[in-house]
């Protein structure tokens, strides 16, 4: 017992600080020279840290590693050209390291000097002053440094070393053997150098950095390295990405506006849609000052935010308030390229759009014509009609008269299928897409494209007859193209169509001979319901009557004097553009096209429907429109 409290003892008595360790407590020897107990020995021995330190490790660096400094090293800091380095290399020489880091600083050089003036990385790769270094590199591959091991290989990649070379074999491999030591900055250098190559020793590096910044992901501390990694390492490693991203959410708020744009772009790439990660993005985007909202990197933000179809109003006007005093610096793919963002967003912005066709008005011949059917598909999407409408489509038409047929089938179906949205396709080239040979091209692809297509051509085909009857060379009626026979599509219904259809059901009384549900015309479009009713409102037997509208045609008996043929239209909310109760153009076109083909069209949105609850109120509803629709049709 009493050996034990002395060695208790013992151990917390005071010792000596580390600036005066000249002497600590000792007991004097005894006397006699007899053998003492091996634990009164062991606290005699100064202890190799203090009780304050508590459980912190003593470091192995505490002694000063960094070499010193000689003349090499301070002629490469003062070199200005390649030149330079490879004279203090020949004049002073150097161990590895120090080869190592002359590559790394004539690179960077010889980069500027090659976009200057006519020399070639291979002239440098000749030069025996060069292969000096590369030499003293691979005999002491061992010595460089980590961070120079790491960057000398992004270096010889850039002078244009083979993979085959063996000094590269050799910097490859001792940073493969130093994978587990290589700080969390280091892996993603070496993530970001190797993300795209194919040889075997490139892969296994970045595949073991991967693995490391896997399990070390806690480790990050920096915005930079998380973007990096996003962008580069993202599609390599799921489980990683999935680490970063709440990695970025934890750090997003230390994130700058490139940060921001650079994670954006890379889940978009992914398709990686986080939405707690992307509203606070968003959140902070908007604290950013405008010097560092660039165009480029608002246009890439929208690129984002469309490919991912992410919706965020304030952000949209920031983006276009900081473009349109930029308007005059963008460039016709910028143009374009943010129309189509928008274009996928649903998100009109006049003032913007405006700009838009004001910058091809001015700028028409720096347009190709890829780009002008890119703008024009943008603007049918959202349905706008630019304020100066005949100036900025005559010079359309002007650009398209030599163009448009030797497009690639689908892509001039696409255009000519616009500019019907637009009210502006000419009869020529609705006729020219009516051909055998044109419609043979749109049969190819998968099922779902040949299908989409072939509605847009019976689209533009109803233009053809609807819109310009007085037409030379117009057919006289859509059945005649039996190739183009409106495809029947299975599609569930949705709550506002299925309340819509059962709703009618109670206005009919339950009579199936006085209303047709589902409706598939010649035209491409389905009505949601059709009614014939008389002077006064009541639905009528209209299974008998002729329907022009329908395949078949409907039974043998004229309209009445004084009916009314009644289209019901359910509009859900993806048919209207972001934050508003105005129709997308496709939409606006079908309501157009039913109107011209005698239909009185009775509009149901789905923000009026949500707001009735009981069946009596759905039918009160309809009634009311029915009443209104009618009313304006006499009107006009």
């Amino acid at each position: 017992m009493t050996s034990r409290l002395l060695g208790r003892c013992a151990r917390l008595l005071p010792r000596a600080s580390q600036q005066s360790a000249a002497s600590v407590a000792r007991f004097p020897a005894p006397p006699t020279g007899s053998a003492e107990p091996l634990w009164s020995q062991a606290w005699l021995r100064p202890l190799a840290r203090q009780l304050c330190d508590g459980k912190s490790v003593a470091r192995e660096d505490d002694f000063h590693t960094e070499p010193k400094r000689t003349e090499l090293d301070d002629l490469v800091d003062k070199a200005v050209s390649p030149e330079d380095v490879l004279q203090a290399w020949a004049k002073k020489g150097g161990n590895a390291n120090q080869a190592a880091i002359c590559i790394i600083k004539l690179t960077r050089l010889a980069h500027g000097d090659w976009g200057q003036s006519n020399s070639h990385p291979a002239e440098v790769l000749d030069d025996p002053r060069l292969q000096d270094m590369i030499e003293a590199i691979h005999g002491q591959v061992s010595s460089v440094w980590n961070n120079t091991l790491i960057s000398l290989l992004r270096a010889l990649s850039a002078l244009g070393m083979p993979s085959s070379a063996s000094v590269v074999g050799s910097v490859q491999t001792e940073a493969l053997w130093r994978i587990r030591r290589l700080t969390y900055k280091q892996l993603a250098y070496l993530v970001d150098w190797g993300a795209g190559r194919k040889g075997q020793q490139e892969t296994a590096i970045v595949t073991a950095a991967l693995k490391q910044l896997e399990l070390r992901w806690t480790e990050i501390s920096d915005a930079k390295t998380v973007s990096v990694l996003m962008s580069k390492a993202g599609h390599l490693s799921p489980t990683l990405m999935d680490r970063l991203e709440d990695k970025a959410l934890e750090m997003v708020e230390g994130f700058g506006a490139e940060d921001l744009s650079r994670v954006c772009v890379s889940m978009a790439s992914q398709s990686r849609r986080s939405v707690p990660l992307l509203r606070a993005m968003s959140y902070h985007l908007l604290q950013k000052p405008s010097k560092e909202l660039t165009s480029p990197l608002l246009l890439d933000l929208a690129f984002a935010y469309g490919k991912l179809n992410f919706h965020h109003s304030q952000v949209f006007q920031r983006m276009a308030s900081e473009l349109l005093p930029r308007m005059s610096e963008l460039s016709s793919s910028d143009v374009t390229r943010c129309a189509k963002s928008l274009a996928f967003l649903k998100w009109l912005h006049n003032p913007l759009f405006k700009a838009f066709t004001e910058h091809y008005i001015d700028n028409s011949q720096k347009y190709s014509t890829l780009q002008l059917c890119n703008l024009l598909m943008s603007l049918a999407k959202l349905g706008y009609q630019p304020s100066k409408e005949e100036e900025f489509f005559s010079k359309v038409h002007r650009a398209l008269e030599g163009s448009l047929s030797g497009l690639e089938p689908f892509l001039q179906t696409d255009v000519v299928w616009s500019l019907c949205v637009l009210q502006q396709a000419k009869p020529q080239h609705l006729i020219a897409l009516t051909h055998h040979s044109q419609l043979a091209k749109l049969s190819e692809g998968s099922p779902s494209r040949v299908e989409n297509y072939r509605l847009k051509l019976l689209h533009i085909l109803a233009s053809l007859q609807l819109e310009h009857p007085g037409s030379s060379e117009t057919p006289s009626s859509l059945p005649h193209m039996p190739q183009v026979s409106a495809p029947v599509r299975k599609s569930p219904l949705s709550p506002l169509q299925t309340g819509l259809r059962g709703t009618l059901e109670s206005l009919v009384g339950g009579r199936k001979e006085a209303l047709r549900t589902g409706v598939h015309t010649l035209y491409g479009w389905t009505i949601d319901g059709e009614l014939v009713v008389d002077c006064e409102n009541k639905p009528m037997d209209l299974l008998s009557l002729r329907a022009p509208h329908l395949p078949e045609g409907g039974g043998g008996q004229a309209l009445p004097e004084g009916a009314r043929r009644l289209a019901f239209l359910a509009w859900e909310f993806p048919h209207f553009r972001s934050k508003s109760k105005d129709l997308l153009g496709r939409f606006s076109m079908m309501r157009r096209h039913l109107q011209l083909a005698g239909f009185i069209t009775v509009e149901v949105p789905y923000y009026d429907w949500l707001d009735l609850k009981s069946d009596r109120q759905k039918v009160a509803y309809l009634k009311d429109k029915m009443g209104k629709a009618v009313a304006e049709d006499m009107a006009k």
